[in-house]
């Protein structure tokens, strides 16, 4: 009685398992990355990067009222739905794997039994638990690829029996509509659909088979490049010729289009009803639900009519929502056939015009005929299915690397083709994170091919040094890394065992399986064709993939029970043994939990608002990447806070679009203040200027003058090198200061006033300005100091960074001032004022529980070395100035947000021991050097006694802890450390030691 009750509710045990699991470790609030971006948008209906995630922003503005007002507890309501959809993933994947068992094995606890292991394994796997406690799309879109794939089983077990079978088909087109509102990633499942349904539909041959296979593929084709964007196209299409020709009213040509489809719709229909064609009647209205689904994609056109603040591409008409969901604003890599990184350009073909709403004339105009701006590449140094083609310097080198390349100038053979595909694209992006997640991690640090970060380990010493070096004697930055997970190949054997037995039992289920494995993983692989240096770990982005391998896990349960009774001949002693498999998922939560929970960390919420509080009212602040722009949209959209401030991303300031939003108020922020006119800077209008040098105005020219020659429109500022292009002739700006408004708007400090300049000398060394360099330039004339302008620390390192104003910056924590001072530290980033930057960080930042037990992963880490950096140059500045007491407080501040134990030693920790030394706390400073020494020195041991084949592998790592030693020496003489000497005998001993290799 009591199995039987176990089995009926075994698959809901599975979903409150899971539930509680994500519930225990959910962010509280916004994490990295896009999450920021999502939940914004999700909260207040707004428009997101493409290709748009409209039923996912819907479906989370729905999730984010259950916060009942209270905006702080808007992020956790979005990130519990993600919670919510991840467990019930896992349910249809309980469902899933009991509904492939009983196929061959009729007895349903066993069943049970497997499908319960599958499910809870792929519940505490690495990148699929990742993806649950955090608002992202990806656990939506698990569900949806789960629900496919469930509905169609459920579809091969009606049919038998059910007359109106056909209803699941017509369910999974609707599904699949449904998530295209979420992620394209469910559509892999639409091969595995059409294979199920020629086993059931058809006897089977080989020419069958085959037709079969390739259906599989030109349906996928046919919705994916086709369907999807081809709709909106001819939408477009329709738009562009009822408006520009028939002088209709905007939007009658999308009216008449779908007016027209719902009428060949309806016909269809009531054709194949009267003829009794079912499968037209089947694929009208799979085909008319899979619209319905898509429809949710009407919501960005709506709310980007309304001019949200974050209105990512403005998508107001099928015109420009083409362009949206293509993605166009990313570029493309050759797939089939295509260019390599050597390959010169031989000319350039005409692209397809841009058109855009021209509201005046009532009509679309053509922002960018794109004459000209098609590379042709030449055939001789191209190739079919190229893998390496990016000309970034720093992925070439790479490619080198990976690919054993003899040489750069020469095409790369085949067979460096394919080598590069294999050991980079197909083993370290795809094969690393699959052991990830069924065999090991590890640790938590993104790896680029060395040994020592991100590779996937199991726990067994010697498999391990075999691939990896030694696993003994680890530094304990390495060796206590939360991430650092082992499953002893368990879960991986098991799924090997799952998926050989599956093949013997029943054949086209394990060709379906694998082509679903296939498809939402190598397919991928290839289809996105990535470039080294990747700026984040893609694991999640094959988490279809792992869902499919977890079915044969489930399987392989079923496996060993037969295999025991055989051997036993005992049910009761085999399905005793069988019951151990249950420690797989609980060993894989019990090594996951640490590097999985979340919970408490309010480190990204805090640390945007930390840019923020660097700011001074009604500020402008610029900012690049994600992880210094979606969080600071989510606090300012979704908590309200400091919306004075407007935030510009510069990578975005390339476009149009977002310079038309920059140009709007948005809450109390006014608008930033740029001067040119709507036609000065659409696409394809000033999208670039070059150098030309003319050899004169060698002493520069005023920034007014200089703006004036950009913006104009005569034909004497354009030059022609294949195209028009705006150039400048002179490298040498001068920016006037306006020092009545400095002071009126209080834009530096009162004791500063002395140190103000008549004009910014600006040295540009570029012969290239962007579209956003341009605006900058505009945006500091318009400006005249009337207002105060940030550049985040995180844009980057360079003067190009900072469009090389940077000579004039002041540190003000997280963000650098544009001040009339020129800063004489000519070896750091930013003047320091004392008086402004210590209140910043000792008073007004917050910190998310930084100092608390929380996990810190390596974005966060990151992180931490820019507050490092910034406690010490403020430290530094007070030593300057005397201040040894205020000083002290601040590096003690330091060291009990980020102890070592916590934040590992490095190199950034130098110079706050030597303000230790120089203010006298010589037992801080002591001990901070003795903790360094032990940290190098036990890096040099591990990675010295890697065996000669390896050693290659961790050279860089040794080299660079020599350096940083090295460094660590020279303090501790010049200090008088009380072990100097042992400290510089030890790095002898070392440094001599690395010679002998």
């Amino acid at each position: 009685m009591y199995l039987k009750l176990l089995e009926k509710w075994a698959g809901w045990i599975v979903f409150i398992i899971a539930t509680l699991t994500y519930t225990l470790t959910v962010e509280p609030t916004n994490s990295w990355w896009d999450c920021g971006e999502y939940i914004a948008t999700a909260y207040k209906l707004q428009v997101g990067h493409p290709p748009g995630a409209p039923l996912f922003l819907l479906l989370g503005n729905v999730f984010s009222q259950l916060a009942f007002g209270n905006v702080e507890k808007v992020a956790l309501m979005i990130n519990l739905m993600s919670v919510l959809f991840s467990a019930g993933t896992i349910l249809l994947l309980f469902l899933t794997i009991k509904g492939l068992i009983v196929k061959f094995n009729k007895n349903t606890q066993i069943a049970t039994l497997g499908a319960t292991v599958g499910a809870l394994a792929y519940a505490f796997s690495d990148s699929f638990w990742f993806s649950a406690v955090e608002g992202e799309v990806y656990a939506m879109s698990s569900f949806f690829t789960a629900a496919v794939f469930w509905a169609i089983v459920k579809w091969e077990q009606a049919l038998e029996t059910d007359p109106k079978a056909n209803k699941w088909l017509i369910f999974i087109a609707y599904l699949i509509g449904l998530s295209i509102g979420v992620h394209l990633l469910s559509l892999l499942v639409i091969p595995a659909i059409v294979l199920t349904y020629y086993f059931k539909k058809y006897n089977f041959t080989i020419k069958g088979f085959i037709t079969a296979n390739i259906c599989s593929i030109l349906l996928l084709g046919f919705i994916y490049n086709t369907l999807i964007p081809q709709f909106v196209n001819f939408a477009g299409k329709f738009e562009i010729f009822f408006i520009n020709q028939l002088s209709l009213p905007f939007n009658s040509g999308t009216i008449v289009f779908f007016t027209l489809t719902v009428g060949i719709i309806v016909y269809l229909l009531r054709y194949s009803q009267k003829q009794e064609y079912l499968l037209i009647n089947t694929f009208t209205l799979g085909f008319t639900f899979l619209l319905i689904g898509y429809m949710s994609f009407f919501t960005l056109i709506i709310r980007s009519n309304a001019n949200t603040p974050i209105d990512e591409n403005s998508p107001e008409d099928a015109v420009s929502l083409l362009s949206y969901l293509n993605r166009e604003q990313y570029g493309f890599s050759p797939l089939l056939y295509g260019q390599y990184f050597n390959t010169e350009v031989e000319d350039y073909a005409d692209g397809k015009p841009v058109y855009v709403k021209d509201k005046k004339k009532k009509k679309y105009v053509i922002s960018d005929d794109r004459k000209k701006s098609v590379p042709i590449y030449e055939k001789e140094k191209s190739g079919i299915f190229p893998r390496m083609w990016s000309k970034d310097q720093r992925h070439i080198e790479s490619y080198k690397e990976w690919a054993n390349l003899k040489s750069l100038n020469k095409k790369p053979t085949f067979l460096e083709n394919l080598k590069f595909f294999f050991s980079y694209q197909v083993n370290h992006m795809y094969f690393r994170y699959f052991m990830w997640n069924f065999t090991g991690r590890q640790n938590d640090i993104q790896g680029h091919g060395e040994l020592n970060n991100g590779n996937w380990i199991s726990g067994i010493n010697f498999i391990d040094e075999l691939r990896l070096g030694p696993q003994k004697n680890m530094p304990d930055h390495l060796k206590n890394n939360p991430g650092r997970n082992t499953y002893f190949f368990l879960p991986f054997i098991l799924g090997l065992i799952g998926l050989l037995f599956h093949y013997k039992k029943s054949p086209k289920d394990t060709w379906i399986i694998f082509l679903f494995f296939f498809f939402t993983g190598l397919a991928i692989v290839i289809e996105l064709n990535q470039y080294p240096y990747q700026p984040r770990e893609r694991d999640y982005a094959y988490v279809g993939s792992f869902y499919a391998f977890s079915i044969w896990i489930g399987i392989g349960v079923v496996a060993i029970l037969q295999f025991l009774q055989d051997y036993f001949n005992n049910y009761k002693i085999s399905i005793s043994i069988t019951l151990l498999t249950l420690g797989i998922p609980a060993l894989m939560a019990k090594e996951g939990w640490d590097d999985h929970n979340r919970s408490e960390r309010y480190t990204a919420r805090e640390f945007a608002k930390n840019y923020l509080k660097s700011c001074e009212p009604n500020a402008i602040l610029f900012t690049m990447g994600d992880n210094d722009t979606f969080p600071l949209w989510y606090v300012q959209e979704v908590e309200g806070y400091r919306t004075d401030v407007r935030i510009v991303n510069l990578s975005l300031l390339n476009t149009d679009w977002y310079i038309d939003q920059m140009k709007r108020d948005a809450y109390e922020g006014a608008a930033v203040p740029f001067s040119l006119k709507k036609e000065q800077y659409r696409q394809g209008t000033r999208d670039v200027a070059v150098y030309i040098d003319k050899g004169v105005n060698e002493n520069g020219l005023e920034l007014s003058d200089f703006n004036a020659w950009i913006h104009s429109d005569h034909p004497k500022t354009k030059i022609n090198i294949g195209k028009d292009y705006d150039f400048f002739y002179t490298k040498n700006i001068k920016i006037p200061v306006n020092k009545e408004n400095v002071l009126q708007n209080n834009l530096i400090h009162e004791n500063d006033v002395d140190l103000i300049l008549d004009t910014l000398q600006l040295k540009l060394k570029t012969s290239q300005l962007e579209k956003k360099d341009i605006m900058i330039l505009d945006l500091i004339e318009a400006n005249d100091w009337e207002r105060p302008i940030y550049f985040a620390i995180t844009i980057g390192s360079s003067g190009r960074s900072f469009l090389y104003l940077d000579k004039y910056f002041q540190l003000d924590g997280m963000a650098y001032k544009l001040v009339p001072i020129e800063n004489s530290n000519k070896e750091e980033i930013g003047r320091i004022n004392t008086d402004v930057l210590y209140p910043i960080l000792m008073e007004k930042y917050d910190w998310g529980n930084l100092n608390k037990e929380i996990y810190l992963d390596e974005t966060n880490i990151r992180m931490t070395m820019n507050f490092r950096n910034n406690f010490n140059r403020l430290a530094e500045e007070l030593i300057n100035e005397k201040k040894y007491n205020q000083a002290k407080i601040v590096l003690d501040k330091c060291m009990d947000l980020m102890p070592g134990k916590k934040v590992p030693l490095n190199y950034f920790v130098h110079p706050i021991v030597e303000s230790y030394y120089k203010i006298q706390d010589f037992e801080k400073a002591n001990q901070l050097t003795s903790n360094l020494e032990m940290t190098y020195n036990a890096e040099l041991i591990y990675y010295l006694n890697f065996p000669k084949d390896k050693i290659l592998g961790v050279q860089l790592e040794i080299i660079k802890n020599l350096q940083f030693y090295n460094q660590l020496v020279e303090i501790a003489s010049k200090n008088k450390h009380p072990n100097a000497i042992n400290i510089q005998q030890n790095f002898e001993k070392m440094y001599n030691e690395f010679l002998r290799l």
